[in-house]
């Protein structure tokens, strides 16, 4: 072997050996995953409480959190007839939200993947509750 077939082949060696030290997150499909992937589960878990269960994957732990619980009330809503109320379209309502997520976490702690397992519609059919109270933390 020739020196720039060294060279070639040391090269090739080192970009092997620093891509098998890289972790990636993937790519974020929504708010909770933009926020959280790559950060330390600690900060998460010290934001909104401990994981109610955590199972090892091979080197990773997935974490299963609940939380968010809250109630909205709903109002009734009315066709509106020259001005006034008229027929009701829909009834008021008690929701009950919550939010829970499944949390893989690597051996260093960081968060590499956010799965929601339990997710209601956001305000006024905006983005899910999940990513209202845990995207914009």
């Amino acid at each position: 072997m020739n020196f720039r077939g060294m060279i070639k082949a040391g090269a090739t060696l080192a970009l092997a050996v620093a891509l098998a030290g890289c972790t990636t997150t993937g790519i974020a499909k929504n708010d909770v995953e933009t926020r959280w992937n790559g950060q330390q589960a600690g900060m998460f878990f010290a934001k909104f409480g401990p994981p109610v269960s955590d199972t090892a994957a091979g080197r990773s732990t997935i974490y299963t959190w609940r939380g968010g619980h809250k109630t909205r009330v709903v109002p009734a809503v009315y066709e509106q007839v020259d001005g006034k109320k008229g027929k009701i379209i829909s009834k008021a309502r008690t929701e009950y939200l919550r939010c829970e997520v499944q949390l893989t976490v690597s051996p260093d702690y960081i968060i590499r993947s956010v799965r929601t397992v339990v997710d209601r519609p956001g305000i006024n059919g905006g983005q899910s509750y999940c990513e209202e109270f845990l995207g914009g933390a």
